[in-house]
């Protein structure tokens, strides 16, 4: 199935139930495999030939065994096997050329090794300014080429979160905002910030993980949440972020995007579902392995787009709940996901509150080979932290004041600069 982790002598080895849950897994789990064929079947012991009729039974995939028999006896006792392991169905068909009839023309399509290398645009040191000066701060600095480049992702930050808030903020029923005090002459000031609920606060933190989980740089990174901030303020909105945000840990800032070359090597390298999940989380997160192992079964959503962490409430049991740890899972990592939260699944003796990354962060040593057997540099491990990632400490608030005027296209370089 395209994995080669068993060839490595240090790698990992999986007993015979597991590695055959990890194989229906992995068939559910990735498409385009819908027909199996498989050679030397007349050397199949009886339970091989129940495994693999189980294996038909749980992915409907369309499975050929070829047969070398060339005497009556030999066929008496394949066909008393495949009996024994209720391969009832079976269509036999003998001679070569029915049997290359049966099978059908060969795929067109061949493999021809790995996916090409990743390869993005690498942006200068960006300015430490806030969203108000951002941007003009970027123009002064940096030369065309450069700000081309930082005022792309600006203006995609911007017009994700624009998108964002038309399609999913404003359209729902606002919480009540206190009425602003009568003006006087004691008094002329507008009514104070009405800070997010704990909802709201979720969607925003999960908003800003969407965000960023692809960025290739730190500096893709900042650039997309000033665009953001922007957007935010436009809607009346104010949106903060941690000042120190280069030096946090979460997406866009110690992690890998989940390009075609990564996710093929996590998958080639290791055949266990919940190892190559595993991985692939600590790369999208960016965040610590203690967080990490506290995913339950059920954190991931049904349409493998979220991975929720609830922490408080395994932390600080009867107390008030805190906004959950939320990280988008990219559309490459979903897959692995889904393969792995099925294998979870399927475990004897398993519930959807137990942990899905059982036994991949504990002892030392076994994490170190983990590591090892994916060969993928980790920004998380080199760069560890102790606080929270940065977009769970996000904070935002409803400003009740007139939203500023806010173009659909942003100034380029040469005309008034924000």
């Amino acid at each position: 199935m395209g994995r080669d982790g068993f060839l490595r002598p240090e790698a990992e080895r999986m007993s015979t139930d597991p590695a055959w849950r990890a194989v229906t897994c992995w068939t559910l789990a990735c498409s385009g495999l819908d027909e199996v064929i498989m050679l030397r079947a007349h050397r199949l012991t009886t339970e091989r030939l129940r495994r693999l009729a189980a294996w038909r039974a749980d992915t409907g995939i369309r499975l050929t065994l070829l047969a070398h028999t060339p005497e009556q006896t030999d066929l008496q006792r394949l066909l008393e096997h495949l009996t024994a392991a209720e391969l009832v169905d079976v269509a036999t068909v003998r001679g070569t050329a029915a049997v290359l009839e049966a099978i059908g023309p060969a795929a067109t399509g061949r493999r021809t090794g790995p996916p090409p290398h990743d390869h993005a645009h690498q942006l200068p040191t960006l300015p430490r300014s806030g969203v108000a000066a951002f941007r003009a701060d970027c123009w002064r600095r940096q030369n065309a080429t450069d700000f081309a480049h930082t005022d792309g992702q600006y203006r995609a930050g911007y017009a994700a979160a624009r998108t964002w808030l038309t399609r999913t903020w404003l359209t729902r029923t606002l919480p009540p905002q206190p009425t602003p005090p009568e003006v006087t002459e004691e008094a002329d000031h507008p009514a104070e910030p009405t800070p997010f609920t704990l909802q709201e606060t979720e969607d925003v933190r999960l908003f800003l993980a969407r965000l960023t989980v692809s960025s290739p740089s730190a500096q893709h990174t900042v650039a997309r949440v000033r665009g953001a901030q922007a957007a935010f303020l436009s809607r009346s909105l104010l949106l903060n972020v941690p000042d120190d945000l280069t030096s946090r840990a979460g997406p866009g800032l110690t992690t890998v995007p989940l390009t075609p070359r990564t996710v093929h090597t996590i998958t080639v390298r290791l055949p266990n579902p919940l190892r190559a999940a595993a991985v692939a989380a600590l790369l999208f997160t960016g965040t610590d392995t203690s967080l990490l192992s506290m995913t339950q079964i059920a954190g991931v959503d049904k349409d493998g787009t979220t991975v929720a962490i609830d922490r408080d409430s395994r932390i600080n049991i009867g107390e008030e709940p805190g906004p959950r740890h939320l990280y988008a899972i990219p559309p490459r990592a979903r897959p692995l996901l889904h393969a792995a939260v099925e294998f979870r699944r399927r475990t004897p003796r398993t519930a959807d509150n137990h942990g899905l990354f059982a036994n991949c962060f504990g002892t030392t040593p076994r994490f170190e080979a983990l590591i090892a057997d994916a060969g993928i540099p980790v920004p998380a491990l080199v760069h560890p932290h102790s606080e929270d990632d940065w977009h769970t400490a996000a904070r935002c608030w409803h400003l009740h004041t007139p939203a500023p005027p806010a173009p659909d296209v942003l100034p380029r370089r040469g005309e008034l600069c924000p």
